[in-house]
């Protein structure tokens, strides 16, 4: 013991003399950083990517699910104008049967045409925002397995890196930044809708 005192070194500390005997702090070290960063970075960008993909699978179910209650409307709109259809036919076989009150089934005849049309009108319309919504729904579940592609080839080029970290291989380091560039494109395409 000395008049100064204990001296008690952190751990941290001990690591690093030793990473300085033995070196570590010249190539080695700045590649490790670089690595650490791209993969500090690329984590980041496919957890972007991750949310993205994620937001696009939400919209299209709901998406999905507009369709599927247009489509519902339309059948309900559809099954209106089967009842019109069948009063019609009635008030049609009622002027054959009665023919005492000719003119009032006449003008029921009439007006069962016109409700029909305007019935049928609704329908189509309808039945037309039901396709939009499963168009729309289908974009975006395109769009969605595109962020989700590059989000895996993110996570792969994030396997690649702990690999060449581990290995110090330079053409690992190569396939890391290539793949993580297919990625990146992937991820524009993405959100370009393409």
């Amino acid at each position: 013991m000395s008049e100064e005192g204990f001296e008690v070194h952190a751990p941290h500390e001990h690591a690093l003399e030793h990473a300085g005997e033995s070196g570590d702090h010249g190539k080695g070290s700045s590649s490790t950083n670089q690595i650490a960063m791209f993969t500090a970075i690329v984590a980041t960008v496919g957890a972007l990517f991750g949310y993205m993909g994620g937001a696009t699978q939400a919209n299209a179910g709901l998406y999905k699910n507009n369709a599927a209650i247009k489509k519902t409307e339309a059948a309900n709109q559809w099954n209106y104008y089967q009842s019109k259809s069948t009063k019609q036919n009635l008030s049609e076989l009622a002027l054959e049967v009665a023919p005492g009150k000719k003119d009032f089934y006449l003008s029921e005849v009439e007006r069962y045409k016109t409700e029909k049309a305007d019935i049928k009108k609704k329908a189509d319309a309808l039945e037309a925002e039901s396709a939009d919504w499963d168009h729309r729904s289908d974009e975006e579940i395109h769009q969605h397995h595109r962020w989700a592609q590059a989000t895996t080839v993110l996570q792969i080029s994030i396997a690649l890196a702990a690999i060449a970290l581990l290995t110090r291989k330079d053409w690992l380091k190569r396939a890391m930044y290539a793949v993580s560039s297919l990625g990146i494109v992937i991820g524009i395409l993405a959100a370009l809708h393409i």
